[in-house]
């Protein structure tokens, strides 16, 4: 009897292992929004529309943005930091590519984003590393809740 309960244990594993088609269709359906929320954000940048770049970002007061040895809590702060960076009179915001590494979802409503951006403009050409954490809101959709930026100069 014990050797028909071990049995049917072993046999039943891959099953219970496999995800679920839901589950499979859900990080699928993930992926894909999180990667058209960033492609949407690099078009925005491309058109120096910084505007529609932040839409990006959950416009909350507890959004963070860690980058550059310094934490930015709240939407307006991470607006007003790119605006001054990359915005302001005499700035140019340049051409921006994404190669994403990664993205992982950690729950339902919650992925993990890993990769690298670069900065072409014409006197220079930034670039490093981003983690963000994406989450995805009833009413918004996928928005980024925690961005940490970091520059390879």
């Amino acid at each position: 009897m014990t050797r028909w309960i071990v049995t049917l244990a072993l046999a039943a594993l891959p099953v219970l292992a496999a995800p679920s088609a839901r589950a499979a269709d859900a990080s699928t359906d993930a992926v894909a929004g999180v990667r058209k929320l960033l492609n949407d954000q690099q078009a925005a940048w491309n058109r120096s529309d910084l505007a529609t770049f932040m839409d990006g970002y959950w416009k909350s007061d507890s959004l963070t943005f860690y980058s550059a040895g310094e934490v930015e809590k709240g939407w307006r702060a991470a607006y007003e930091r790119y605006e001054k960076k990359y915005h302001a009179e005499g700035r140019e915001m340049g051409r921006l590519d994404f190669d994403i590494h990664s993205i992982t979802p950690l729950a339902r409503d919650i992925v993990l984003v890993r990769g690298a951006w670069f900065l072409k403009r014409s006197t220079d050409a930034p670039h490093g590393l981003f983690t963000l954490v994406v989450r995805r809101f009833p009413t918004l959709g996928w928005r980024i809740i925690h961005d940490h930026t970091s520059s390879a100069e």
